[in-house]
């Protein structure tokens, strides 16, 4: 399956993020990049959001792009962070809508926690900042605690994004709260019911394959196997247990923007040859 990665015209990126979640750049911004990078296809996952379709659709075929629905969702397992990509569900399917702004309320309610850990800790961090980090009110944003990182920083309590983590957001850490968690089943059932298809995101990251027998039995349809975190040994393992299992398997950049990660990568990255999503097309019907 490494033939699927290389420089080739047409390359495809189908895990990105918006404004519409913790990303920097706008939908619009996003389809320019892509266009610029000369890639065919794309999909926009932001986390617990589908505010960017179906105009992302409709400017994106003005545009030459395929844009493939998406959204990113998450689940516990064995008191694992597990994060589950969905692809070509209905965006206007209203049980799915109605969860996913459920979703966003209790992201919302969690961010306000965290900034009275802060404050409880001597870190005079306002809402209002963190607010006006998560955007302008101009998007329904999943507030998270990248935009609480970013409003550290800016208000110079911290002096990068990483300290911010490690010294107050992170697990474990004096301002960590748990964030509603749906189970694998509840999340599997969520998209299958919408008519989509779930994959595990950045499986080398979480680090739970011992668990993926037990997923796909529940409803996971695939795994993520081109990432930019993801090293050839790691992409080579992934597509093994996908050949073996006979799941869909993705890729994509897993793009924000440069201030969010020490090492960012670029919309495009790992470059993924479109011949991929030729093949996830065909057989994603399979697994409905």
């Amino acid at each position: 399956m490494e033939e699927l990665l290389g420089e080739q015209k047409g390359n495809i990126d189908l895990h990105i993020h918006s404004r519409f979640s913790d990303g920097g750049l706008t939908p619009d911004e996003i389809l320019l990049a892509a266009k610029k990078k000369g890639l065919s296809a794309l999909s926009i996952t932001d986390h617990d959001a589908v505010g960017a379709y179906p105009y992302v659709i409709e400017k994106g075929r003005e545009l030459g792009l395929d844009v493939i629905p998406g959204v990113e969702l998450s689940c516990e397992a064995d008191k694992t962070d597990i994060h589950i990509l969905a692809y070509f569900f209905d965006y206007q399917n209203k049980r799915f809508l109605d969860t996913l702004e459920e979703m966003r309320n209790a992201r919302y309610e969690r961010a306000k926690k965290i900034v009275k850990n802060l404050n409880n800790i001597g870190i005079d961090l306002q809402f209002e900042t963190v607010l006006r980090c998560a955007g302008d009110g101009s998007f329904e944003r999943s507030i998270g605690r990248p935009h609480i990182a970013e409003a550290l920083l800016h208000e110079e309590f911290v002096y990068t994004y990483r300290e911010a983590f490690e010294k107050y957001l992170g697990y474990d850490c004096p301002a960590y709260e748990d964030k509603m968690q749906l189970t694998p089943s509840d999340v599997f059932d969520l998209i299958k019911g919408a008519g989509g298809v779930a994959i595990m995101a950045h499986p080398g990251i979480t680090n739970v394959d011992y668990l993926i027998p037990d997923l796909i039995r529940q409803g996971m349809s695939g795994l993520e196997v081109y990432h930019a975190d993801h090293n050839i040994i790691q992409r080579k393992h992934y597509a093994g247990i996908c050949k073996k299992d006979r799941l869909l398997f993705t890729g994509g950049s897993d793009f924000h923007r440069a201030a969010n990660k020490v090492h960012s990568p670029e919309i495009g990255e790992p470059p993924i040859r479109a011949s991929l999503l030729a093949g996830l097309k065909m057989r994603y019907k399979e697994f409905l």
